[in-house]
């Protein structure tokens, strides 16, 4: 049976006397080799394996010290296999109810093995491009939300734990300079990666190059990103990133993770509901206008910060005489005292959200690797229509985000601007 003490690219074939070879795997799949392998990575960077034996299933993740959809033209460290696993099981252990659990990992060959989410478990983008509405999303998000950023951050954790964890994390500095690059640097200047659909948004691509306000905007948003350890962040929580039925919600892909500003985690999953509002009219047809649906998905949108909003503050009066000295209750006891120390946070947090927000999703108009929910609509004029639309909301929000209140008030400048 061959060794595995030294990285190597698994294939179907290789990967059974892998499974074979390892104990944590093998128990619970049993020995076979019989085991039903299908490769079901995206492309963009990853193998993933769904294997399936007669007695359970598991996924089998690994990663490569490249990335995948580009080549080795653009390497990239295998060790973010490593980072996803201890942030699944942290976040895991906080939040049980919405992450998969982690059955095995092995360092040197950059692999995790992890439950399997069965059918009906499918990707929440792909979901919201069918037009599915799922009931619960916006309550799981926010409790998703609410406790991996609550728990690991200052307002929960002594200063010694959030710094030792910060410590840690830093290690994954590849994978947050590639975040950096691709969120905050090349959609606002000529960069090779960098695509759009042409010729009809060439002139819309080259007016974010030339905008000054919006470049001086996302300069402060970039320094957040790199410098604010909030949080244990999630650090790519897009709609691809989650796995929905009708009452569950799992979230997964969490390579990018490093103690990083809770805004962008928020902000990555209101601007992919944003992102899919706008793609609706892409995807109408005579049996079906999505007028309704896009009412659920700007009421999904609503509900899921206005719900985060809550419980995170449930979850910070819960815990106030706890080990955080943050906000210490000597200090801050008095109660009009401790309502504005909150406001102002929530209110910080709420900008914050809104112009990360607005960051993805101008880099998923004119920058590296676009949306399944634009590039999906075949009409090239009509995916045009619907991404300058909200590139041009999302220049809006990453700018005057500051004078935004409510999420309510949101929501209205976005029916105003697709009506």
């Amino acid at each position: 049976m061959p060794a595995f003490d030294e990285f190597r690219p698994l294939d179907e074939k290789s990967l059974v006397e892998y499974i074979k070879a390892t104990p944590n795997l093998s128990s619970l799949l049993g020995v076979s080799d019989n085991y039903q392998i299908k490769e079901v990575g995206d492309g963009n960077l990853n193998f993933v394996y769904i294997v399936v034996s007669s007695s359970a299933s598991l996924v089998i993740k690994q990663a490569l010290p490249y990335i995948r959809c580009i080549g080795e033209s653009w390497p990239m460290t295998k060790d973010r296999a490593y980072y996803e696993a201890k942030a699944l099981k942290e976040h895991g252990r906080l939040c049980p109810a919405h992450v998969p659990e982690v059955y095995h990992f092995d360092r040197n060959m950059s692999l995790i093995g992890m439950r399997y989410l069965e059918p009906p478990h499918i990707i929440l983008r792909k979901g919201l491009i069918a037009g599915v509405e799922y009931p619960l999303l916006a309550e799981h998000m926010a409790e998703y939300m609410s406790k991996t950023l609550f728990y690991t951050s200052l307002l929960y954790t002594t200063t010694m734990e959030h710094k030792r964890e910060v410590a840690e994390f830093c290690g994954n500095v590849e994978l947050c300079r590639h975040t950096g690059q691709v969120v905050f640097s090349d959609p606002y200047k000529v960069s090779e990666y960098n695509h759009w659909t042409s010729p009809h948004l060439d002139h819309d691509a080259e007016a974010v190059r030339e905008d000054n306000v919006l470049k001086l905007e996302v300069a402060q948003l970039k320094s957040k990103f790199y410098e604010r350890a909030q949080a244990l962040i999630h650090g790519d929580l897009h709609t691809s990133s989650v796995m929905v039925t009708q009452d569950s919600t799992q979230v997964i892909d969490p390579e990018f993770s490093f103690y990083g500003p809770m805004g962008f985690d928020i902000g990555a999953f209101l601007g992919n509901l944003i992102l899919t509002f706008f793609a609706q009219d892409g995807h109408s047809n005579q049996e079906n206008d999505r007028k309704s649906y896009k009412k659920w998905i700007l009421k999904t949108l609503g509900e899921t910060w206005n719900l985060f909003h809550n419980k995170f503050i449930a979850l910070w009066n819960e815990n106030k005489d706890g080990p955080s000295e943050a906000y210490l209750p000597l200090i801050y006891n008095n109660p009009d005292v401790w309502r504005l120390v909150q406001t102002n946070f929530m209110q910080e947090l709420f900008h914050d959200s809104l112009g990360f927000g607005s960051a993805k999703m101008i880099r998923r108009i004119v920058g590296v690797v676009h949306v399944e929910d634009t590039e999906s609509i075949a009409d090239i004029s009509k995916r045009a229509d619907c991404e300058r639309k909200a590139l041009n909301f999302a220049k809006m929000l990453m700018k005057e985000r500051r004078k935004f209140v409510s999420i309510e008030e949101v929501i209205s400048i976005i029916e105003h601007v697709a009506s």
